[in-house]
């Protein structure tokens, strides 16, 4: 996958703990690092967006949509 550089500005104290993860080789580098937080942070927002929507979703409503599909495809089968 293609990558493009970005530039970033943080505070001196999140750098500072963002350098000692590189130093500690928990990250090769800083740009790895950043970059797997970044994608962290978005599959967990992603996350979040999945479940508020479900959420919103009527149970009673889902489960009569449900068994009308399943009503039409039992129809379509004859009985054994």
């Amino acid at each position: 996958m293609a990558s493009a550089k970005i530039a970033i500005t943080m505070d001196e104290i999140t750098l500072h703990r963002l350098d000692r993860l590189v130093k500690d080789r928990v990250f090769p580098n800083r740009s790895k690092a950043i970059q797997d937080a970044v994608e962290e942070k978005l599959e967990r927002l992603e996350r979040n967006r999945l479940a508020r929507e479900c959420a919103k979703l009527d149970p009673s409503t889902e489960k009569a949509m449900a068994e009308e599909g399943m009503k039409e495809e039992l129809e379509r089968w004859p009985e054994y």
